[in-house]
């Protein structure tokens, strides 16, 4: 697939309902100066646009838009429906979302609404119209933002009534038969069978854990609901607005509904980029934090860039680019100097058309005062406006044949597939602490890039035909479909532990794992054990850790443990690696895998990463300490910026 990209735009977040209207004209002149052509504006404002339920407030927000407009800006606008007005709780308590505790989510905060309440949904639908009405239609707005962050705070899971009485429902559409469930979920198990749909309640607050089939129906459910939402918002929006790009801003390492499910409604996925936080917040371990503390692990960004192209299907922007320290993780550091100028060149190598930065200035009160902006609170730069300023000398010396409309993505030849529902099930039922399809994912990810490698990142939907090399980390649940297409290709496959464990209902195979998957490959797991921390199991080359398969099969296996267990068994084209391994080694696998398909592969400094776009070639240096690129720099090469010498956090752009 290419991919059509327009010219990189930069553009920034802008609160002007927080800030006193003498300042707005100011703003705009120097957003406009520093090189920022679009504003996002809104996604908080439903109570200064409707203080009173019926009763709208649209002075304030015409005005902002039109000094905007004046200054030459383009506007992002958004449905407001992330913080629904105290005035609106009050008249629909039950509204609020209820966590798995039984507790209310209560107003004071954002996201205070349950995905299922009808009534709310019904409000999210009139203010999204309202604001659609009014300007839609206006020159310029060129796209709307719904909502924002969808499952941000863990609020895509809801256990409220409206939440048990839509999922009754909607299983009822789905089993039509109360035994059929019962035979699905293996109900009989533990006396669990039920006589009707309305005897079935939420999966939260059990003695111990609940039916894994009924948490993951659950999932599904949760997942469907955030999709019917956004859809509702859509439709109207493409009703009152058309033409205009329609987005979503969804995060970093959040899987808690199919984010191609939702996509589906957009012209364009967009996420928000925090790359600081990432490393603090999620499984990385203390040396790669310590490492990477201000410049985040060099595949984070990169990895969820690919994610949503692939959720996006090859259009997606940066809608949030962390611009210094954050408010919310458990440390917050300064990004290292040059830091934002890079992750937004990385970003644009990735094929982004948007890089648009979170916020325009500091707040100096509520929440977020802590969070760095472009403008520090007394409206003076702060240190990403520079960086900023450097991004746009970067684009501007670049040959306008690059940058122009005629700019494309070119698939890479290895594809990484990655399923949403595949991460539902590890969380699920991890069978060993912190196993998770999302992580293996990351890891296999990261190693591919270590090798100088692009990656496409999809869903196993997808049409991989084209592919050299196609991995595939970790795939519970593998359709009759994706096994076909895997017959089909004749792409190097490596395919992942856990893969083809589970059926739909999430019950082991009747033929044992990897179900689907022996039409490829004679393989049976006939026995899984996941080890603690610092449990190894050593190769004569290789280590496992975390998760070891023991393995049926008449296959002599490629890789063996020194106690004699086989790990890695080949048929034709498809390798099955029957164990987890620790990241030299996942290095290693990746590299033979790839040399046998004929890639053409750089080893890579640590911290050093490359990308291609069109006929692009870029050089990022994510260490503390100067790397040099002549090793992957061709002898034709024409340096664009940069050196050959790569100082930390610098960039080299080169044409080959």
């Amino acid at each position: 697939m290419i991919a059509q990209v327009t010219a990189p735009r930069l553009g920034v977040c802008y609160y002007p309902e927080q800030w006193p209207r003498e300042w707005w004209a100011d703003d705009a002149r120097r957003m406009r100066e520093m090189g920022l052509s679009q504003v996002r504006i809104g996604e908080f404002a439903w109570s200064r646009i409707e203080p009173e339920r019926g009763r709208f407030d649209w002075a304030w927000l015409d005005e902002a838009i039109e000094v905007l407009a004046e200054a030459g800006l383009a506007v992002v606008m958004c449905t407001p429906t992330a913080t629904p007005p105290k005035w609106l709780i009050d008249r629909m308590p039950d509204m609020i979302a209820i966590d798995a505790m039984g507790r209310p989510r209560r107003f004071g905060s954002r996201r205070h609404y349950c995905f299922s309440h009808e009534g709310y949904r019904a409000e999210s639908r009139r203010i999204t119209r309202a604001v659609a009405e009014r300007y839609g239609a206006h020159p310029a707005v060129i796209a709307w933002q719904t909502d924002n962050e969808y499952g941000c705070h863990d609020t895509t899971l809801s256990w409220s009534v409206a939440a048990l009485k839509s999922f009754r429902s909607w299983l009822v559409n789905r089993y039509k038969d109360i035994g059929a469930l019962n035979a699905a979920w293996g109900n009989a198990f533990w006396s669990m069978e039920y006589g009707s749909f309305e005897e079935i309640d939420l999966p939260n607050l059990t003695v111990t854990e609940p039916n894994p089939a009924h948490v993951l129906e659950f999932r599904r459910f949760s997942s469907h609901q955030v999709v019917t939402f956004n859809e509702a918002q859509c439709r109207i929006l493409r009703e009152y607005s058309p033409g205009r790009t329609l987005t979503h801003n969804f995060m970093g390492f959040v899987t808690d509904f199919d984010h191609h499910e939702v996509s589906r409604d957009l012209d364009v996925a967009s996420w928000d980029s925090y790359p600081l936080g990432f490393l603090e917040q999620f499984w990385f371990t203390t040396d790669q934090k310590l490492r990477y503390a201000r410049q985040g692990h060099p595949d984070i960004a990169a990895f969820h860039h690919d994610l949503y192209r692939g959720v996006g299907r090859g259009r997606w922007w940066v809608m949030e680019q962390q611009p210094g320290p954050v408010n919310w993780a458990r440390f917050n550091p300064s990004p290292l100097p040059g830091m934002i100028r890079l992750w937004t060149l990385e970003a644009i190598a990735h094929g982004a058309e948007v890089v648009s930065y979170f916020r325009w200035r500091q707040t100096p009160f509520a929440q977020e005062q802590m969070h760095a902006g472009l403008l520090r609170p007394d409206r003076k730069d702060d240190v990403a406006a520079d960086e900023v300023r450097r991004v746009v000398a970067d684009l501007q010396s670049l040959p306008d044949e690059c940058v122009d409309t005629q700019r494309s993505t070119v698939k890479a030849e290895v594809a990484l597939v990655f399923d949403y529902d595949a991460e539902w099930i590890t969380q699920i039922q991890p069978q060993g602490a912190g196993e998770s399809t999302l992580r293996t994912a990351f890891e296999w990810y990261s190693a591919l890039r270590s090798l100088g490698l692009d990656v496409d990142v999809l869903p196993s939907s997808a049409d991989l035909s084209l592919y050299k090399v196609v991995v595939i980390p970790c795939s519970p649940i593998v359709s009759e479909s994706f096994a076909a297409q895997l017959r089909a290709i004749s792409a190097h496959v490596l395919i992942g532990p856990r893969s083809g464990s589970k059926t739909s209902h999430f019950a082991i195979p009747w033929e044992l794992p990897p179900g689907n998957l022996q039409s490829l490959i004679p393989i049976k797991v006939i026995r899984v054990e996941s080890l603690r921390e610092g449990m190894i199991e050593p190769g004569r080359h290789f280590n496992v850790h975390r998760w070891l398969e023991h393995v049926e099969t008449s296959l002599v296996p490629e890789w063996v443990l020194m106690s004699g267990r086989g790990v890695l068994y080949r048929h034709q084209n498809v390798r099955y690696l029957a164990a987890a391994l620790d990241d030299t080694s996942t290095r290693q696998l990746m590299k033979t895998l790839t040399q046998e398909a004929g890639l053409h592969l750089c080893d890579l400094s640590e911290g050093l990463r490359l990308r291609r776009l069109g006929d692009l070639r870029f050089a990022f240096n994510y260490s503390t300490h100067t790397l040099s690129i002549n090793d992957v720099l061709p002898s034709n090469a024409r340096v664009l910026r940069g050196a050959v010498t790569l100082a930390p956090a610098e960039v080299a752009i080169w044409i080959e």
